[in-house]
C-alpha cells in the first residue's frame, strides 16, 4: 500500500487535477495499491471560513462568497467531465452545495458561529474536492470509491484542532480497507468525534490524514505531493539559491517545520515515525524529480546541516533584575504562569549570572504573557528586585537545523562570523543539548539578509555572490561593467565569486533589480525602465534591500556622494571608489570612515584613487603588516604632471 497526498495547489484547478490523475494512473499501471488523499481546492478552506464568519455577522455578502465557491466547483466539474457524461455528478454536486448553503443560512439566522459549526463548514472543502476527483476517475475507466475520512478517523471534541484517538482510528481503518479493495479517494483534514460530529485536524491536516492512514495500513511509503521540489535548504521566496535536499531525518523535518518550513505539517511525522514509514515530498509540477525522503536516522550516515528556517514575526519578553539571581525557583514560577495563561514558549535564554531571562513568543500572545509574568512576580516588582517585563517587537527567529552539528567543528564560528561580517546583530541565542538546531533572535528587518548570509556560509561555502550597486557609470564605471561582464564566468569558475549588478544610476535615471540587471543591456534597460535619479533615494533603496555581501561603487568625480559614505558603511555595505575627492578632505574624516568600516565589518577600498591606480596601498599595508616602519614616501604620483614634465 502506498499513500499519495495532493495539496491544495496540486488540485487548484481542472488542469492541475488532470495532472494528478495522470500521476495516479502511472502508479495504477504499475499494479500498486493506493490511497489518494486530497485537500480542498486552493484557497477554498480560507474562503469557507470567511464566508461562515460573514454569515454569523449578518453580512449579506456571504451569499456572494458562497456563489463564488459554488461556481468554482461546478465549473471545475464541467471541465473535467463535459457534456451529458457529467449530468449525474453535477446533480449530486448541486445537492452537496445546497447542504452548505442551508448550513450558512442557519449560521446567519442564529448570528453565531461556534468552532463546531466552523469545522462542519470547512469540511465541505475536502468533501467537494474529493467528490469531483473521484467522479472524474470513474468516467476515465478507473474504479474508485470516495472515502469520507470522518468514518474512520476519530478524535476528541477539541474543534478546530482535534486530537486523534489512534487506537480506535487504526482499528476502523484496517476494518474498512479489509473489505474495500478499490482505489480510495480519501478526504484530508477532516475527522469526527465518536458521536459523529465533524472535526478538523488543524491547518495542514491533510498531511496528517495521509500519515494516519499510512501508519494504520503499514504503507511502504507516504508521498506528500506539493508545489516545490521537496524540502529546501531555505525558503526559496527569501533565498534564491535554496535547493532541495535528498534526505532528512524525522527529527530534522520536525525541527524545520516548527521553525517555519511550510512543506510539511509537523504532526504528520509522528504516526510515520512510530511505524518507521518513509515520507517522500514530491512536486506535482515536476513529477520526475525524486524529491526529499524523510526517514529514520541511520548511524553510519552523517547528517550535518540541513537547512536554515525562520519564523518571521516574534516578540521577545525580557525579564531583568538583580533579584533574579537570589530568588529561588523564579524560572519555574515564570513558566507556571505562562502555562496557566496558555502561552507557548518558542525560545528561552538565560545567562549564567541569571540577571536576565529572555522568552520568545508569538506576537498575539506577548501582552498576555507579559501580564501573566507581572502578576506572578508582582511582589518582586514592587520590591524593585525585578524591573517590569519589557516586550521587544519586530523580531524574527531563525534556526540552523541538522543532526550531528556537535561533531561538526566550527559551526558556531561560521554562523556568527557570517552574520557579523554583514552587520547583523544577534539579540538572543539558544541551543539544546541534542545540538539539533541553533536558534537565533534577530531584528525582523534583517531576516532576509540573515537567511541568505547563513545559507551561503553553510551550504554554498564554495561560492559567494557579491551584490553590486554603482553610481556614475561614465568612462570608468561603464568600462568596469564591461569588464565584469567579460570576466564573470572566469571569476565564478576559478574563484567561485559571482558578481550581480543589483542597482545602477547615472546622472538622469536609476534602476534596481534584486534578481540582477543584465550587464550586457543595462544601458537600454535603464533608459526604458529606470526612474528619476536621486542620490538619497538610491542609497535608501540600497539600504532597504539589505542584501548580503553588498558593495557600493562610487564612480563619480564630484563631492555629492561623499557625505553619504558614513551612512552607507554604517549599513554594513562595503564601499569601493576611484573618486579622487573621496579621501581628499580632513585626515579626521578619513580616519573616521576607516573606523566606521572596521566597526561594521565591511571594506572601504580606495586604491584606484591613489598612485595612478597602481597597488600602492597594498604595498604599504604589506610593509606595515610585516613590521617595517615607513619614514617617508617620495615620488611624483600625478599622471598629469608626469606627462607635462616628460614633454618639457
Amino acid at each position: 500500500m502506498r499513500i499519495l497526498k495532493f495539496g491544495g495547489t496540486s488540485v487548484g484547478n481542472y488542469e492541475r487535477i488532470n495532472s494528478v490523475i495522470e500521476i495516479v494512473t502511472g502508479f495504477i499501471k504499475r499494479k500498486e495499491r493506493l490511497v489518494v488523499v486530497c485537500s480542498a481546492f486552493s484557497g477554498i478552506t480560507d474562503l469557507l471560513a470567511t464566508t461562515a464568519k460573514k454569515a454569523a455577522l449578518n453580512d449579506d455578502s456571504y451569499l456572494n462568497s458562497f456563489k463564488e465557491i459554488k461556481s468554482l466547483h461546478l465549473y471545475t466539474l464541467r471541465k473535467l467531465i463535459p457534456g451529458k457524461q457529467g449530468n449525474e455528478a453535477n446533480e449530486k454536486l448541486k445537492l452537496f452545495l445546497g447542504n452548505l448553503q442551508d448550513l450558512l443560512t442557519g449560521i446567519s439566522s442564529l448570528n453565531e458561529l461556534t468552532l463546531q459549526s466552523l469545522d462542519l463548514v470547512m469540511s465541505f472543502g475536502e468533501y467537494l474536492s474529493c467528490f469531483i476527483i473521484s467522479e472524474t476517475f470513474k468516467t476515465r475507466g478507473i474504479e474508485c470509491e470516495l472515502l469520507d475520512a470522518r468514518a474512520v478517523i476519530k478524535t476528541n471534541n477539541n474543534f478546530g484542532n482535534a486530537k486523534v484517538n489512534f487506537e480506535l482510528s487504526y482499528n476502523l481503518i484496517k476494518k474498512y480497507f479489509s473489505t474495500h479493495r478499490k482505489l480510495q479517494i480519501a478526504t484530508g483534514f477532516i475527522s469526527s468525534t465518536e458521536g459523529g460530529e465533524s472535526t478538523t485536524l488543524g491547518r495542514g491536516g491533510s498531511d496528517y490524514t495521509a500519515s494516519i492512514l499510512g501508519a494504520a495500513l503499514d504503507a511502504v511509503e507516504i508521498e506528500i505531493w506539493t508545489d516545490v521540489d521537496g524540502i529546501m535548504t531555505a525558503d526559496p521566496r527569501k533565498v534564491q539559491d535554496a535547493y532541495s535536499l535528498k534526505a532528512v531525518t524525522y527529527e530534522e523535518a520536525m525541527e524545520m517545520s516548527h521553525f517555519g518550513a511550510k512543506v510539511i505539517y509537523p504532526p504528520t511525522m509522528l504516526p510515520a515515525l512510530q511505524k518507521k514509514i518513509k515520507i517522500r515530498i514530491k512536486n506535482t509540477f515536476n513529477p520526475s524529480f525524486k524529491g526529499t525522503v524523510i526517514l529514520e536516522r541511520e548511524k553510519q550516515i552523517k547528517f550535518n546541516m540541513k537547512g536554515v528556517s525562520s519564523i518571521d514575526d516574534i516578540h521577545l519578553l525580557q525579564v531583568e533584575g538583580s533579584g533574579l539571581i537570589s530568588i529561588e525557583g523564579i524560572s519555574s514560577r515564570i513558566f507556571d504562569a505562562l502555562v496557566k495563561a496558555k502561552v507557548n514558549v518558542m525560545l528561552i535564554t538565560q545567562g549564567s549570572s541569571g540577571h536576565t531571562i529572555c522568552i520568545a513568543v508569538i506576537p498575539s500572545k506577548s501582552v498576555i504573557a507579559k501580564k501573566a509574568i507581572e502578576d506572578e512576580l508582582k511582589f518582586e516588582i514592587l520590591g524593585k528586585q525585578i524591573k517590569r517585563v519589557e516586550i521587544i517587537e519586530n523580531l524574527s527567529l531563525l534556526a540552523v537545523v541538522g543532526e550531528d552539528m556537535l561533531e561538526t567543528p566550527g559551526i558556531f564560528g561560521k554562523v556568527f562570523s557570517a552574520l557579523g561580517r554583514n552587520g547583523i546583530s544577534v539579540m538572543a541565542i539558544a541551543q539544546g543539548s541534542s545540538q539539533l538546531n541553533i536558534s537565533l533572535v534577530i531584528k525582523k528587518s534583517a531576516l532576509k539578509k540573515a537567511l541568505n548570509v547563513l545559507h551561503e556560509a553553510l551550504f554554498l561555502s564554495h561560492q559567494k555572490t557579491l551584490n553590486l550597486f554603482i553610481i556614475g557609470p561614465g568612462k570608468i564605471g561603464s568600462n568596469f561593467l564591461k569588464y565584469i561582464e567579460k570576466q564573470n564566468r572566469h571569476m565564478f569558475s576559478e574563484m567561485s565569486i559571482r558578481l550581480k549588478l543589483v542597482g545602477v544610476g547615472d546622472s538622469k535615471r536609476m534602476l534596481f533589480a534584486e534578481e540582477g540587471i543584465p550587464l550586457k543591456d543595462w544601458e537600454k534597460i535603464i533608459e526604458t525602465s529606470g526612474i528619476k535619479m536621486n542620490i538619497k533615494t538610491f542609497i535608501n533603496i540600497m539600504q532597504s534591500l539589505n542584501l548580503a555581501n553588498s558593495i557600493f561603487l562610487d564612480c563619480t568625480a564630484g563631492q555629492k556622494i561623499i557625505p553619504f559614505y558614513k551612512d552607507i558603511l554604517s549599513s554594513a555595505i562595503s564601499i569601493v571608489t576611484p573618486n579622487k575627492l573621496a579621501n581628499s578632505g580632513s585626515y579626521e574624516q578619513y580616519i573616521y570612515l576607516k573606523t566606521i568600516a572596521k566597526k561594521f565589518g565591511v571594506d572601504f577600498r580606495y586604491s584606484a584613487n591613489v598612485g595612478v591606480g597602481l597597488p600602492t596601498i597594498d604595498v604599504l599595508d604589506n610593509l606595515k603588516d610585516s613590521g617595517d616602519e615607513i619614514y617617508g614616501i617620495e615620488g611624483l604620483f600625478s599622471s598629469t604632471l608626469n606627462y607635462i614634465l616628460q614633454e618639457l
